[in-house]
């Protein structure tokens, strides 16, 4: 069963790395990390999810690469303005971490609207969009004290909780 799982594994990520796949995540600061240095209120860049997906990948032989595209503050408005500057023509998957921000700022109207534009642009453009929300059930007890970022831990449960599905969505287009 094990043998199965890591073969079917390989298979995805070798069709990935065969296309020089590109893997984006698109978020504010759970996505970026937050801080230089292990913070109160964040992990440095190296210790965030699109890294530490990366080196999931990389374990299983996968040369494909996740960049991180994380703006702290960021909204999903915000996100919608910067996407045609972080799509790049390798990019087969796009994660979507749209955060909190919108709440925080008042603009949570415009929040489904911004995630749906998000999502049919990606899409127009052939890649694949994988949802990162309800980051408390994946990685909850890895919260910080601030009540709203995750240390290394969680950032570690979010990779290996889209590692499956980025794995999924494979790059044979």
């Amino acid at each position: 069963m094990i043998r199965r799982w890591i073969l079917a594994g390989a298979l995805a990520c070798s069709s990935m790395a065969a296309c020089g796949a590109e893997i984006v995540a698109l978020g504010a600061s759970n996505t970026e990390g937050r801080g230089r240095g292990a913070t109160a209120d964040g992990v440095p860049r190296s210790q965030a999810f699109p890294a530490q997906l990366q080196a999931m990948l990389r374990a299983e032989g996968c040369r494909a690469r996740v960049l991180n595209a994380g703006v702290a503050g960021d909204t999903t408005g915000g996100m919608l303005r910067r996407l045609p500057r972080v799509l790049g023509k390798e990019t087969r998957v796009l994660i979507l971490q749209p955060g909190g921000n919108d709440a925080r700022r008042g603009e949570g109207a415009d929040r489904a609207a911004n995630i749906a534009a998000i999502q049919q642009y990606a899409e127009q453009r052939g890649i694949t969009v994988v949802m990162l929300e309800r980051l408390q059930s994946i990685a909850g007890p890895y919260l910080l004290g601030d009540g709203q970022h995750y240390s290394a831990g969680g950032h570690a449960r979010f990779g290996a909780y889209l590692l499956p599905q980025v794995r999924g969505a494979g790059c044979g287009r």
